[in-house]
């Protein structure tokens, strides 16, 4: 399956976001991608609590997300928008991934589980948690016989999500994020990479890249990584634009056959003494 990332700039207004959105998506189409994925945030970038809370309505009056279907059944792809922010019918907000089928319908979603409160070296502060309602299951779709693990941005930091969805099925994760410029110059490929070598899958990231209309930096260096932990495309830089690779799941199925860690997982006990009484 030849698969594409998209990388985007997006900022506080919806509709130019849709337009962006559209024309990238349009553009992976073209280059032959079955399977497309857009970064965290991608219909919303908006770090103004009454500025999102304000923008936001529920998923089924979601500008972004009728524009995807339509672009699904258009191009015949699986459009996975790798999150947008959707108002919840308890009023609360999620960050919110949505899987499109070729047919225009929504074949699954997914809401971020770890919310990014955080704070970093350089004085940024986030508190996700004061806007967004985290999410309680993950979630593997399965796309053409693949199975493909939602996440989203931080929780790329919790390994044992991922190698549930591995366990679960998945040969294909995906970390659609919004990374800071810090933090991703730091541990955004040796993390990606990561997760690719201990669960034997692809990992397929999409990112938000340069500086945004609220005020933010983010990385991008959207990447594709195989199941060895190579690689495989890459955009080298913080602009808008789209990447492509051709992947085999069975790529998968080999990585994990030479080195099954997966398989080999054994439970423990923790044995936690006090230093004295070791002595």
């Amino acid at each position: 399956m030849r698969v594409a990332a998209v990388q985007m700039r997006s900022g506080t207004d919806p509709t130019a976001n849709v337009v962006s959105f559209t024309e990238l998506v349009t553009e992976a189409a073209d280059a032959g991608a079955r399977y497309v994925q857009t970064p965290e945030m991608t219909g919303l970038v908006q770090k103004d609590r009454k500025a999102l809370t304000a923008t936001v309505g529920a998923q089924e009056d979601d500008p972004l997300l009728a524009a995807a279907g339509d672009l699904a059944r258009t191009h015949r792809i699986w459009l996975h928008v790798g999150s947008t922010p959707i108002l919840r019918g308890d009023g609360k907000v999620a960050n919110r991934a949505a899987l499109f089928a070729p047919d225009g319908t929504l074949a699954a979603t997914y809401d971020k589980i770890h919310m990014f409160d955080v704070d970093l070296p350089n004085g940024e502060s986030w508190r996700e948690s004061a806007i967004y309602a985290p999410g309680d299951r993950f979630v593997v779709a399965d796309i053409e016989g693949i199975g493909l693990g939602l996440a989203i941005c931080y929780d790329l930091r919790f390994p044992a999500l991922f190698a549930d969805q591995a366990r679960a099925g998945a040969s294909v994760l995906t970390v659609p994020a919004a990374f800071t410029r810090q933090t991703g110059e730091a541990h955004w490929h040796v993390l990606l990479r990561a997760r690719a070598i201990e669960n034997g899958a692809f990992v397929i990231a999409a990112a938000q890249g340069g500086t945004h209309e609220d005020g933010r930096e983010t990385y991008g260096h959207s990447l594709i990584v195989d199941p060895w932990g190579a690689i495989i495309a890459e955009k080298a830089d913080d602009t808008s634009g789209v990447i492509v690779a051709d992947i085999d799941p069975s790529a998968s199925a080999a990585a994990r056959g030479r080195i099954p860690n997966l398989a080999n997982v054994r439970p423990y006990a923790q044995d936690r003494r006090q230093q004295d009484a070791a002595q």
